[in-house]
C-alpha cells in the first residue's frame, strides 16, 4: 500500500517542476521532499523522476506511476471530507400512505433535514398493513398507517371519513356484477370493499387493480369501476358518490414512533400537526 505522503511529495514535485517548490507548497524542508521521494521509489523498486535531466522529467515508471498518485491523492481527500461532514450521518426510517405525503408533509420533511444535517429521512410509501408489520419488526422509526382502530401504543389518531365512488358521468346505479376499482392484495380498503359486497349480497368482479391512489382515482373517473375511497382524496376529481351501497364506518390514521423524546420526537410532533390541520374534526389523541 502506498504511503499518502509519498505520493504527495512525488506529484507535488511534478506539478511544480522543482524540489524546492514542492518543499514551499508542502512546508517542508528540501531535504525531506527528497528522502520523501528516495522512500517512494524503494517501495517501488523503480526510479520515478530522471534528477540528471533539466529540467528534470519523468521516468517510464514516473509516467506510469503519476496519473494513479493523483486520483489516489484525490479520493483520499473526498474521504476525508465526507467523514468530517457529518451530513446524512443518522437515518431516521419513515413509512406512510401515499396520499399521506402531502405538499405540507413533504415540507416538514425539507424543513428538518436542512435544520439538522447529520439526519438522512429515508421516506417509503407503501400499503398500511405492510408499514405497519414493518415497524413492528423495527424497520421504521416511525410510521402513519390507515387501520379500522388505532393501537393502544398509537402518538396520535384521527379519524378519516369514506365513502363509495363511482364516475361522475355514470348516472344510474350498478348492476350485478358490480365492477370494482381496487387496491393491490393487502390493501385495507380492498378488504372493507369485499366485505361490504358480502354483506349486502351482490356479486362483483374486479375491473382494475392500481398500485397507486393516482391510477384508482383516473381509473373510477373513466368509469371502469366503483371504488372505496377517503373523501379528501376525491376534491377536485370527476367522481360522485354512490351511497347504493350505504354509508362507510370512518378509517382511523394512525401515527406511530418507538421515541417519546429527542430529534425523532420532535420530528414527529411536526407531522402530527400536519395531520392535525388536514383532519380539522373529530380528533382523538
Amino acid at each position: 500500500m502506498f504511503d499518502p505522503r509519498l505520493l504527495r511529495a512525488f506529484v507535488t514535485i511534478f506539478e511544480t517542476g522543482s524540489f524546492t517548490a514542492a518543499a514551499d507548497r508542502l512546508h517542508l524542508t528540501q531535504s525531506t521532499i527528497s528522502q520523501q521521494l528516495a522512500r517512494l521509489e524503494e517501495s517501488v523498486g523503480h526510479a520515478l523522476i530522471d534528477r540528471t535531466a533539466r529540467p528534470f522529467k519523468l521516468t517510464v515508471s514516473g509516467e506510469y506511476l503519476i496519473g494513479y498518485a493523483q486520483r489516489i491523492l484525490t479520493l483520499q481527500q473526498e474521504a476525508e471530507a465526507i467523514l468530517k461532514d457529518p451530513a446524512g450521518s443518522i437515518p431516521i426510517r419513515i413509512g406512510l400512505p401515499e396520499d399521506m405525503m402531502s405538499s405540507a408533509m413533504a415540507e416538514v420533511f425539507g424543513i428538518f433535514a436542512k435544520e439538522h444535517r447529520s439526519i438522512r429521512l429515508d421516506v417509503t410509501s407503501g400499503l398500511s398493513r405492510n408499514l405497519t408489520e414493518r415497524y413492528r419488526n423495527g424497520e421504521f422509526d416511525i410510521i402513519i398507517v390507515k387501520e379500522p382502530a388505532a393501537s393502544a401504543d398509537h402518538h396520535a389518531t384521527f379519524p378519516e371519513e369514506m365513502a363509495w365512488f363511482a364516475s361522475e358521468n355514470s348516472k344510474t346505479p350498478w348492476a350485478d356484477p358490480v365492477s370494482l376499482v381496487t387496491f393491490p392484495q393487502g390493501g385495507l380498503y380492498r378488504d372493507e370493499m369485499f366485505a361490504t359486497l358480502e354483506r349486502e349480497r351482490r356479486r362483483w368482479y374486479i375491473a382494475f387493480t392500481g398500485s397507486s391512489l393516482e391510477s384508482v382515482l383516473v381509473s373510477v373517473e373513466t368509469g371502469l369501476g366503483l371504488s372505496l375511497l377517503p373523501v379528501a382524496t376525491t376534491n377536485g376529481r370527476r367522481v360522485r358518490r354512490y351511497d347504493s351501497l350505504g354509508a362507510v364506518p370512518p378509517m382511523v390514521v394512525s401515527i406511530y414512533t418507538w421515541e417519546k423524546a429527542g430529534i425523532i420526537s420532535q420530528l414527529v410532533d411536526k407531522m402530527t400537526s400536519v395531520l392535525q390541520k388536514r383532519f380539522q374534526s373529530s380528533i382523538n389523541v
